[in-house]
């Protein structure tokens, strides 16, 4: 590959841009190489080191992957290193890192005006540490009910990624490849990031607004603009249930038509329909946090663990805590 015009066009010596990749044991990896992987070949190309990259596990000499894959430490927690940015990359349950000694260099670091970024349920360990008020951001769709649960005062995007000012969120899995893309446009121009990006056969750039899950026709197997509109709208009101003429009025026809239409390609009425996907999204979590019943009960629209827990066996023919036995 030709890279006499990246090097034309970066001739300078300046240092190469710090980034610290704090890894949360558990961690996923795909999420971990996404990010590091286009600096490492950003390097490669330009022929010199444009972005150092330390792994900072949470606690020890190494993190452990959720694939069992060991990240050998390159710089410790809290310490001093000149970081530019600073990543958490988090997986698994997210919301039990309740680690006071990084919060409070996160939040050292917040005050030092050094860029925080999130990847996959690392945006959420951000919020945890208090480090997101007054910030757009986005994470992994399925912390994302609790998130806003937990923090109904945050501004949470559906998004691939957010970046506002100095701070870059992240939803996972492969988004950060288009997260590093614009990072790399931005700080060494487009041709270096198209040429990374055709490297690591990454030729369809996704916009930050892009969806983080296939399509409502895709899962659901319905064509009608109505029933795409009423179930992107249950989607996104998870833990405020709509009422059915909410519902209706959003899909653009009235009740009875919104009912008739469920009844034909879903084989439910729209509110049992409603009801089956907040359950299942609780099974989600009793399965992949470690919220408290009452906690997932208020991010799936319950009125308390009771009322959950009785909807659930009626879904299910169990209890929740039968999903953790």
């Amino acid at each position: 590959m030709d890279n006499s015009t990246i090097k034309e066009q970066r001739t300078g010596n300046a240092p190469p841009i710090r980034v610290g990749m704090v890894l949360v044991d558990d961690f996923a990896l795909l999420s971990y190489a996404a990010v590091t992987e286009p600096l490492r070949v950003a390097n490669l190309l330009a022929e010199r080191e444009l972005y150092s990259v330390s792994a900072i596990p949470l606690a020890g000499e190494a993190a452990t992957s959720s694939g069992g894959v060991w990240v050998p430490a390159g710089a410790q927690l809290g310490e001093h290193a000149d970081f530019e940015l600073v990543i958490v990359c988090a997986a698994g349950d997210p919301f039990s890192v309740n680690d006071t000694s990084l919060f409070h260099w996160l939040r050292h670091l917040a005050r030092q005006e050094i860029a925080l970024g999130g990847v996959s349920g690392g945006p959420a360990v951000l919020a945890s540490a208090g480090v997101m008020s007054g910030y757009r951001m986005t994470l992994h769709w399925e912390h994302a009910s609790a998130l806003i649960d937990r923090h109904p005062e945050l501004i949470v995007e559906r998004s691939l990624y957010v970046i506002d000012r100095d701070r870059l969120t992240c939803a996972g899995g492969t988004a950060p490849l288009d997260l590093m893309h614009v990072m790399l446009a931005r700080d060494h121009g487009v041709e270096l990031a198209r040429k990374v990006s055709d490297w690591l056969q990454h030729t369809e750039v996704r916009p930050a607004g892009g969806a983080q899950r296939a399509g409502i026709v895709e899962r659901y197997n319905v064509h009608q603009a109505p029933l795409i509109e009423a179930l992107a709208a249950m989607e996104s009101h998870m833990s405020d249930p709509l009422q059915l003429n909410d519902v209706a009025q959003v899909a653009g026809v009235g009740a009875r038509h919104l009912t008739r239409l469920f009844d034909e390609a879903l084989q439910a009425t729209p509110m049992d329909f409603y009801r089956q996907l907040r359950l299942e999204q609780g099974r989600r979590l009793l399965r992949q946090s470690g919220l408290a019943v009452a906690e997932i009960a208020g991010a799936t629209g319950f009125v308390n663990a009771s009322h959950f827990s009785r909807a659930y066996k009626e879904q299910f023919g169990h209890s929740p805590s039968h999903e953790r036995d």
